[in-house]
């Protein structure tokens, strides 16, 4: 009997929503759906058709089982270009055909610079130093004749919102967020055919201040980064039943005023005066006596580009939890949960009554810890209007990072189901889950998850609540494994990617910024950082081995070559090694001064050596892969150049590091950086007894914690792994767990064991880096791990240890959904696999038992377990065979 086989509809490149696409050959990916084990794709076949029907281009059948990124089948489209895909598949023990896929439909943007007519219009005479008003624009414009559709292509310097007709356009929140603006403008499609109308109409926007003119960085910051005017580029097409466009463009006719929100800013939050809301400034025959023009501003000179990934949006509510008097009498709701986005509250008083609301991550003696905000004031003001109807609040264009927000101004009673709090974050698919029998380090898996959420706000920033919230490129470097595994983040932080190389390439020494997009200082021969600047190569990595996406990896090469040789360059200067001991190195080692982050126990120096090595290991692989031959020749010779030049310097002949740390060995065992067995043998031994002379407890800062427990299990002490993650003292993972973190922490002490706010002036409760260690909960303890870049082959290698008596891992590769699970019942070992269709999975258990090979399907695998067959050896890594502890780098074979 058949088994069901059914296709997904086609994805056009990593967009979950193809309206307005910049790819002009977009990539094709599909899953099949069938219970037949053992199932594999044996060919496919792709139809296109034009928006009038018209077949495009028909592959018929094709052998083959690619599914995952297939070259586009047809003629590049054009811009405004709209088709609709459909496949087909045949595969199994009787090679059958699938029926067709449900239809997919993508529409190209404006693909070219011509395709604009429209210029950006300003409210600004430039002048402004202050925060300014959101300003509201507003066209009217007459349609004739019917209306066949209608697009609006937008973007601002600033932020933005449209409407037409008094209707919301999109969803999206703080629109077109953050790029290198001097670089690359991102621009937005909106099909907004059912909000117009044969007559008049009216295209509004509003228009604030956001990352382009706003306040941006530390001690005060400075406003105007990109330039001193907003300004909205808004082009609306209309098509006609006969052929005729009718486009509405910005130019001189559009008029502006001010409204309600007096202020609207990323870090100090909203003032918004409900008393003077203007009706219908958006609709037609709205009174625009006392409105003025707008200015024309020239055509942009960055490249107006289209999004690569999903826009923030707001993905949820929170309930208040519990309501709080401070000992200063004041009401403080708590949602549970420090989150990222803002309030939103009904109430009903009288006009010119002002609420003020202000937030935090933490209390402190039992009122706001504003301390950690540094200058952000984030705090809201509404002013009601007075009607007597409810009044709904939300603000705009700021946003906050907060568990706990003070409420002042409540007209009478305060009712808690009044106020909610809205999450914001770039809306990307869930892809990755973990479980365990531990409850604390469940919830530190999702306080991971938490993390990551709040700050992918548009791009991976360093924290959600200060005067900051940048994109720091070394806190990224070290996460982006645990994120591509967690989130489906390919077309997100591609376009972060391309402003990483952007603002790089742009710089005399083409070195990385440490944040992107770069609002530091920029002056020539600004030093480069190592780890920081390595994200040029480890982030496109870490992509490439979730998606097996070779054009991100040839989109990015540029980049990446041009940071190895600049690090190399200063190597060779310096007689083989980086010497920059002002480098940041293992950033945040808990045993740093609270005023002085980098004061590790790890030489700094060491820290850019190794990772020098590790970045030229692997952009010779790189090289390889993009069939870029002699550039791999040249990065394998200096790799081992470099790797020569680390031993004489760091190491001992007995394999001792001069840097005697946690971090120090973690590295060299990570990085293949030890050249003899003997050496690593010694190198593991002593890595083992500093964990254990630190009570378990962490000793690593940002280099050495995404690598000390693979390093550890690479020298064979996996049960020290385990018992690790397990502690609870300060410092270590689950010590802010037992602390009630719903996130994870800037600083492994960010609070102190006694309830306080850590002294230094860099303390969030809301930082991503350090919660790194769940990619090794996913690879290690659950067992689940790509075998191959873009996970065709699975590898599931479970390590059981410490307490756990079972745990679990998900992923939804893109094949279809991954999973590896294991119990402990008695003395048998059960391990379960999800194989998804068209991949297999290579199975290592503890002791001798495998490996095994599994095909599609779901099985389950029972083996006799002990104590003593909880797994001591080196598990080696599942991308390279060559062994590799987990960061992805092929080591070189050394003598015994």
């Amino acid at each position: 009997m058949p088994y069901p086989m059914t296709v997904t509809a086609p994805v056009f490149e990593h967009h979950r929503e193809a309206l307005g696409i910049g790819e002009p050959a977009p990539r094709l990916s599909w899953r099949t759906r069938t219970d037949e084990p053992d199932w594999n794709q044996r060919a496919y076949r792709i139809r296109v058709v034009d928006a009038a029907g018209a077949t495009v281009a028909d592959t018929g059948r094709t052998p083959g089982a690619d599914s995952v990124l297939v070259p586009w089948p047809g003629p590049p489209l054009t811009s405004r270009a709209r088709v609709t895909v459909r496949v087909r598949v045949w595969g199994g023990a009787d090679d059958a055909p699938s029926p067709w896929s449900a239809p997919a439909t993508a529409e190209a943007g404006l693909l070219h610079p011509a395709d604009w007519v429209a210029r950006p219009v300003t409210p600004d005479s430039g002048d402004e130093h202050d925060a300014l008003p959101v300003a509201l624009l507003r066209r009217d414009f007459r349609i004739d004749g019917d209306i066949t559709s209608a697009r609006l292509y937008t973007t601002a310097y600033g932020v933005y919102e449209t409407e037409i007709n008094g209707i919301r356009v999109g969803d999206e929140v703080l629109e077109p967020g953050w790029t290198s603006y001097r670089h690359r403008l991102r621009y937005r499609t909106h099909d907004v055919t059912a909000l117009l109308r044969p007559g008049p109409n009216t295209l509004g926007a509003l228009l604030g201040e956001g990352w382009y003119t706003g306040r941006l960085g530390w001690d005060g910051g400075r406003r105007h980064h990109y330039g001193p005017r907003r300004a909205l580029l808004a082009q609306l097409e209309i098509h006609h039943g006969d052929g005729r466009i009718q486009t509405v463009a910005g130019d001189g006719h559009w008029q502006w005023t001010t409204g309600p929100l007096l202020r609207s800013e990323l870090y100090d939050g909203e003032t918004y005066d409900a008393r003077r809301e203007r009706d219908g400034w958006s609709r037609p025959g709205h009174d625009t006596h006392d409105w003025a023009r707008v200015r024309e501003l020239p055509a942009p000179t960055a490249e107006l580009t289209a999004p690569t990934g999903p826009p923030v949006r707001r993905t949820r509510t929170v309930a208040v939890r519990e309501v709080l008097t401070t000992p200063s009498g004041r009401t403080v709701v708590d949602f549970g949960q420090n989150l990222v986005g803002r309030l939103r509250l009904r109430v009903t008083g009288p006009a010119g009554r002002t609420l003020t609301l202000r937030h935090a991550e933490v209390l402190d003696n039992g009122e706001l810890a504003l301390r950690p905000l540094r200058r952000a004031a984030a705090t809201d003001t509404y002013v009601l209007r007075g009607t007597g109807a409810p009044e709904t609040y939300e603000p705009r264009f700021t946003f906050h990072g907060f568990r706990y927000a003070e409420i002042d101004g409540w007209p009478g009673p305060f009712d808690p189901g009044a106020v909610e709090a809205v999450v914001l974050h770039t809306d990307m698919e869930r892809t990755g889950w973990f479980d365990s029998s531990d409850p604390l380090l469940n919830r530190l898996h999702e306080n991971v998850v938490q993390s990551l959420r709040g700050n992918f706000v548009d791009l991976p920033t360093d924290c959600p609540q200060r005067d900051e919230r940048l994109g720091w490129t070394g806190d990224i470097a070290v996460f982006a494994p645990t994120a591509a595994f967690l989130y489906d983040c390919a077309g997100m932080l591609g376009g972060w990617l391309r402003d990483l190389a952007a603002e790089q390439l742009a710089r005399p020494d083409r070195s990385v910024p440490l944040v992107v997009p770069d609002i530091l200082d920029t002056a020539p021969g600004r030093q480069p950082h190592a780890l920081w600047g390595d994200a040029a190569v480890l982030v496109p990595w870490a992509l490439y081995r979730d998606s097996g996406d070779l054009a991100l990896l040839r989109a990015q090469y540029p980049s990446m070559t041009a940071w190895v040789n600049l690090t190399a360059g200063l190597a060779e200067a310096g007689g083989g090694l980086w010497r920059d001991p002002d480098q940041l190195g293992d950033w945040l080692d808990p045993a740093a001064p609270p005023d002085d982050p980098a004061a590790a126990r790890t030489d700094a120096e060491l820290v850019a050596a190794a990772h020098l090595v590790h970045s030229a290991d692997l952009l010779a692989e790189i090289a390889d892969l993009l069939d870029e031959k002699d550039d791999a020749d040249r990065h394998r010779a200096l790799a081992a150049r470099l790797r020569t030049a680390f031993a004489r310097e760091f190491v001992s002949p007995a394999g001792r590091l001069v840097s005697d740390s946690q971090t120090a060995y973690a590295l060299a065992l990570c990085f293949g950086l030890l050249p003899a067995q003997r050496q690593r043998r010694r190198a593991g031994e002593r890595l083992a007894q500093l964990v254990r002379r630190a009570g378990f407890r962490i000793a690593t800062g940002f280099a050495g914690t995404p690598l000390i427990c693979d390093a550890l299990c690479e020298a064979g002490h996996a049960r020290l792994a385990h018992r690790m993650v397990a502690e609870r003292h300060c410092p270590s993972w689950l010590y802010p767990v037992t602390m009630g973190a719903t996130t994870v922490w800037e600083r492994w002490d960010s609070m102190l064991p006694d309830g306080s706010v850590n002294p230094g002036q860099m303390t969030s409760f809301n930082h991503y880096a350090l919660g790194s260690v769940a990619d090794w909960l996913h690879r290690r303890v659950a067992g689940l791990a790509a075998a191959e870049p873009g996970w065709r082959r699975i590898r599931v290698a479970p390590c059981p240890g410490g307490t756990l008596t079972r745990a679990w891992a998900a992923h939804r590769t893109p094949y279809g959904r991954a999973e590896a699970g294991w119990r402990i019942e008695g003395t048998r070992l059960v391990v379960e696999v999800l194989v998804p269709p068209g991949t297999r999975a290579d199975v290592h258990l503890p002791g001798e038992h495998g490996p095994f090979t599994r095909g599609a399907g779901r099985h389950v695998i029972e083996v006799p377990y002990a104590a003593e067959d909880r797994p001591v050896e080196a598990l080696g890594h599942p991308f390279v065979p060559k062994g590799d502890c987990g960061c992805g780098a092929p080591r070189p074979q050394s003598p015994p």
